[in-house]
């Protein structure tokens, strides 16, 4: 009924992707209009078009650009603290309206700026030449480039160079339908092109337009491959309008060439190194290491993949931790084996137990019920013991008995699961396979604990009952401080022994070698499942990881603790605008709506989809299925048509090899261990009768072009041997067949013992085969069946959207927690707004100091505070404490320490002046950076700050240095030890699900708290520091020396990534990845050979200006 509705107002108002696409044609039009007259203007007018464009865009936002550099020029003559506050909030205000004028000009010269794109390919594509007047733009890139010569004052480009290795000749202009695409991604969309529409070229539109303001636009792509390739395919287009190209990734972290790069007009870079240059910014102590800009403008290539699978691995930097390689995964694994093995055998009996019951046949109604029973019984238990036995899933695939074990789990499971009990006091240990959870029943921890001699030795203690219990005793304060500490204590060592145990039965019961990770070079590393690739560095965090080293043999490495840390989901959400493009993001709109708030449009084909989709093969067990398909590909390989076979795990992948091979097929096979030659594999794969077998890699980012005596054969057939849990997943797999027009064909393989079936499939179609009566190795094709399959696609995905919905909820807390920290360490990097920062700690620190004292109504220790902290005598008696209120107590106080700073700070910078005076004047100090001491008698600073600024104000850049370090040096220490308090906190609140409370509500409690605690804390230490250090008491001038050049060591980082498994094999375990330091790197991947021009050192320089190599670009 409901479809009929739907389809009724389709036809009355038109489908979605109808309306938005009547909506962008309008200006579509424009440009088609505008385009013609372009071809009529020579090369050099048409380069002029981008100086025209940038002129009228500064015009435009002239008067907001005149008005900040006016409030910047009053604010540095400003001493009134709350006025110059107000003026930073202005500015604030001015440069957030500068960006909508700017979107508002950017709208207005589209038209015409995508028309100059369009014919520059045009020209590219038709003349092997372009001649135009040489810039000095034009000198500097013929000096590096081959395809760019200087012919004396003419600039000759070429339509031929290098791309990732390979040498390319351009020969792509825009269709309409890539005008609508870039039109879509300018206005902050997602535009969803499928395979072969060209999604890289639709990107130079609105690439070109916003590079014009001179923000920086920065093109995000999934692997460093494909940012080198599309800046070096892409970049000559931009370059010949004069705007500059870089990729990020072709530079090391915190270089001046990564500064330089982000500085360029257009930035390339992968999502991982956008997201750690941002965290390393933010912990970086000076200025001159910063490396980003404002966050203006990003496009997102396959921003599925980025923005919801990427999402949820929030991006880590970290270190080393106090005892981080302390463990007791040696001690406890012979337990859990030991555990293990004896579940093994339970369930083995069992499921040979519900074979005969439910299997014999009794005359009886009586006892044939009371056999069923049992026989479900025993079935139940062997499935909530091990889900993914080999054996039980063989035998669920026969009739009835997958019938059976449904209706006995619904019977257990009413009534909120109270009679579930009985079902498992039988088994060692409980796993809900759906929500990723393992327990441990009083029968297994009666097994593991009978070697030692503690009973309770993996028994929680109730703690809270404890803890009041003591209260109750008559002891001596200090005794009940002693027994207090030491229930505190066992509890924490054994919820720590309890998650070890439970990681290690996760390890050995629910990842399996060679589908979630493979082991290679001694080490474990994780199988990407959405791409199959090997995601190096990448490591399960919560000692998952460390888990599956115990259990592989191979060396537990050491944990680690958090530096800085931020979600994907929230780095992204800091640009100004963001759009993205992608074959499959129309099943996943909903939630690119909800957190992105971004738009999907899907754009229509230039050619319409020729491509056979046909119903999903539905068998009973994955023999038949994976025989049918052999089948099927030794009949397409006689057809001359080549086939692409996607598999969903490594393991697979090598079975349908050996199947292969046994029919004497040549094929080519793709995974996580043969990804080296993914280049060549898919350069093979689209000719006649060549078999690919592939993980889910082939599904992204490969680009199959098939020959003429292909199409005609029938085109490329894709053969799906399990249905993913992700329907985008599965579109891309089909999206490789069908490109531009193609004829091709996609079938998807699926039995009942497939995962997804498994855990989420119909109960419906269970029945339907038994009802059915169908014999082995029969089959089910039917809209229906393929319907039922994608709404379990369905549920796994909205479990998968809660899970990456959740990790938002928990990094939102931290987020801003974040940008309050971030702020106040730019805020001291620059030093222009840190007097109002100063300011607020010190009024903050009085208030706190003022509100405790009036709770406790204790002057006299009030008193001592103020002396101890802030230097400073009471200004009022006792009397007046008790009689005045808060407000008036702080504003008094907060008057007399502001002016105090001041003339602290003013005698600091007089006394050292003469000091800088003689060090600036003697001809043969030749610094450019001093080194000057200061000391609050307990901790001593050395204070690096620049000789002539220093000279200049008089001594008073001195106390500005002085500010910014005390201020970076006491938030960056406070911070990192907040993070790891926040790492605990999100670990000790999951048990509050055991006492029906919500942990994220609690989580959010804590965390505010800490914060708070954190800020008061932090704030007092920099104003008692900044108000009592001083210049040492000795020889001043024997006190300033030259600042050292080098930087002070770092402890040794890591950038990591957490790695969630996806809902039905994993749910909300989390996973940690950690990417060793440069210095630590394993040996460099293969990458295609950069090919560069090669100019002799005394040769012409090719950049025409008639020196030598040597005295011109090559110096």
């Amino acid at each position: 009924m409901f479809g009929s509705i739907t389809k009724t107002f389709k036809k009355i108002l038109g489908s979605k992707a109808d309306r938005d696409i009547k909506e962008v044609m309008p200006l579509v039009e424009k440009i088609k209009a505008i385009y013609p007259s372009l071809e009529q203007i020579s090369n050099d007018e048409l380069r002029e078009k981008t100086a025209e464009f940038k002129n009228k865009i500064e015009a435009h936002i002239a008067e907001e650009q005149d008005k900040v550099a006016k409030l910047k020029s009053e604010v540095e003559q400003e001493n009134d603290v709350e006025r110059k506050e107000a003026i930073y909030k202005e500015i604030d205000e001015v440069e957030a309206s500068t960006d909508d004028k700017l979107e508002e000009v950017l709208a207005e010269i589209l038209p015409e700026a995508f028309a100059v794109v369009k014919e520059t390919a045009r020209r590219f594509t038709n003349q092997e030449k372009i001649k135009v007047t040489a810039s000095a733009f034009d000198q500097d890139l013929a000096a590096s480039r081959d395809s760019i010569e200087i012919d004396g004052d003419q600039a000759v480009w070429h339509n031929q160079w290098n791309a990732a290795g390979a040498e390319i000749v351009w020969d792509m202009v825009h269709y309409d339908v890539q005008l609508i695409g870039g039109i879509v991604l300018h206005q902050g969309k997602i535009a969803e092109m499928a395979t072969g529409e060209g999604k890289t070229l639709v990107a130079t539109l609105p690439v070109y337009l916003n590079a014009l303001t001179g923000r920086g636009v920065h093109l995000v792509t999934v692997n460093d491959y494909l940012a080198r390739r599309d800046a070096e395919w892409m970049g000559p287009i931009f370059e010949f309008h004069g705007l500059t190209v870089d990729c990020i990734d072709n530079h090391q972290p915190n270089s001046p060439e990564r500064r330089k790069a982000y500085e360029a007009d257009i930035t390339y870079g992968t999502n991982n190194e956008f997201g750690f240059d941002y965290l390393r910014d933010n912990m970086s102590r000076t200025p001159e290491e910063l490396v980003q800009r404002k966050h203006h403008y990003a496009i997102i290539d396959e921003v599925d993949s980025v923005l919801i699978d990427d999402a949820r691995t929030p991006l880590i930097i970290s270190g080393p931790t106090p005892k981080g390689d302390e463990h007791e995964f040696a001690e406890l694994k012979p337990m859990v084996e030991k555990l293990v093995s004896a579940q093994r055998k339970l369930i083995n009996t069992l499921i040979a137990d519900a074979k005969k019951k439910l299997t014999q046949d009794v005359d009886d109604n009586k006892e044939a019920k009371k056999l069923q029973e049992d026989g479900g019984m025993a079935l139940l238990r062997s499935y909530r013991g091990l889900p993914k036995s080999k054996a039980l899933i063989k035998f669920l695939s026969e009739p009835g008995i997958r019938s059976q074990l449904q209706k006995t789990e619904n019977f257990y499971m009413q009534d909120q699961s109270k009679e579930m009990h009985k079902v498992d006091e039988e088994l060692f240990f409980v796993i809900d396979e759906k929500s990723n959870s393992i327990e441990l029943t009083e029968k297994g921890i009666e097994l593991i604990s009978g070697s030692n001699t503690e009973d309770d030795f993996f028994v929680m203690p109730d703690i809270n009952m404890e803890l009041s219990q003591l209260d109750e005793t008559k002891m001596e304060e200090q005794e009940k401080l002693a027994a207090k500490e030491k229930i505190i204590q066992d509890y924490s060592i054994k919820a720590e022994r309890i998650h070890t145990v439970n990681q290690l039965l996760k390890a050995y019961t629910l990842f399996e070698k060679d589908t979630e990770y493979v082991v290679m070079d001694n080490k474990v590393k994780i199988v990407d499942e959405q791409t199959g690739r090997i995601m190096e560095g990448r490591r399960y965090s919560d000692g998952l990881h460390q888990a599956i080293e115990s259990k592989e043999n191979v060396k537990v490495e050491a944990a680690t603790q958090t530096y800085a840390t931020v979600t994907l989901q929230n780095y992204f959400r800091m640009y100004h605008k963001l759009s993205g493009m992608t074959g499959t993001a129309e099943t996943e709109a909903g939630e690119l709506w909800d957190i992105y708030e971004l738009d999907v449009v899907v754009i229509p084909t230039n050619r319409p989809i020729a491509r056979d989709d046909r119903e999903d093969l539905v068998f009973k067990t994955t023999r038949e299925k994976y025989n049918a398909a052999i089948d099927q590909i030794v009949e397409l390989v006689n057809q001359k048509r080549p086939v692409l076979v996607g598999t969903t795990s490594v393991e697979i992948s090598e079975l349908l090899s050996r199947m292969l091979k046994m029919k004497n097929i040549k094929h080519n096979v793709l995974n996580a261990k043969l990804h080296q030659r993914e280049a060549d594999i898919v350069a093979e794969a689209g000719n006649p009768g060549t078999v690919t077998i592939a993980t889910n890699m082939a599904g992204r980012g490969t680009d199959i072009k098939l020959s003429k005596e292909v199409k005609e054969a029938g085109g490329l057939a894709i053969i799906g041997t399990e249905r993913h849990e992700s329907r985008r997943v599965d579109r891309q797999l089909r999206g490789r067949a069908g490109r531009q027009g193609d004829p091709g064909s996609s079938q998807f393989y699926v039995s009942l013992e497939d995962n997804l079936m498994r855990l989420f499939g119909s109960e419906r179609i269970a029945k339907l085969m038994d009802r059915m009566g169908h014999e082995d190795g029969e089959v089910i094709q039917h809209s229906m069946i393929t319907k039922s399959i994608e709404r379990a696609q369905k549920k796994v995905e909205e479990n998968n959207f809660g899970i990456r919905k959740r990790l938002l909820e928990y990094d939102d807390v931290m987020n801003s927690q974040r940008e309050v920290i971030y702020k106040r360490r730019k805020n001291a990097l620059y030093g222009e707004r840190l007097s109002v920062d100063i300011a607020n700690m010190i009024f903050d620190t009085i208030g706190g100091m003022v509100e405790e004292a009036i709770m406790d109504r204790d002057y006299e220790n009030f008193k001592f505070e103020l002396l101890r902290n802030l230097s400073i005598e009471c200004p009022f008696s006792e009397e007046e404490f008790m009689k005045m209120n808060q407000d008036e107590l702080t504003e008094r106080l907060n008057k007399i320490c502001q002016e105090g700073y001041k003339t602290k700070s003013d005698f600091v910078a007089q006394t050292a002046y003469p000091v800088i005076k003689n060090v600036y004047e003697d001809e043969s100090n030749n610094y450019e950076n001093i080194v000057v001491p200061f000391t609050d008698g307990k901790k001593n600073i050395q204070v690096v700050t620049p000789l002539e600024k220093a000279y200049q104000s008089q001594g008073k850049e001195l106390i500005n240095s002085f500010e910014k370090n005390v201020i970076l040096a006491m938030i960056d220490l406070a911070w990192k030890e907040h993070l790891r308090e926040m790492d605990d906190l999100k670990q000790s609140v999951q048990g509050a699900v055991y006492e029906q409370k919500d942990p994220l509500l609690i989580y959010k409690f804590e965390a505010f708290e800490l914060f708070k605690q954190m800020l008061d804390r932090t704030n007092r230490e920099v104003v008692s520091y900044l108000l009592k250090a001083n210049l040492p008491q000795q020889e001043a001038q024997a006190q300033v020396k030259e600042a050292p050049q080098q930087q002070v060591a770092q402890p040794k980082l890591e950038t990591s990534r957490t790695e969630v498994p996806q809902f039905s094999q994993g749910g909300q375990q989390q996973a940690q990845g950690q990417q060793q330091a440069p210095a630590q790197q394993q040996k460099p991947k293969v990458e295609p050979v950069r090919v560069e021009k090669k100019v002799g050192r005394n040769e012409p320089c090719p950049c025409g200006s008639g020196k030598k190599y040597k005295h011109c670009h090559g110096r």
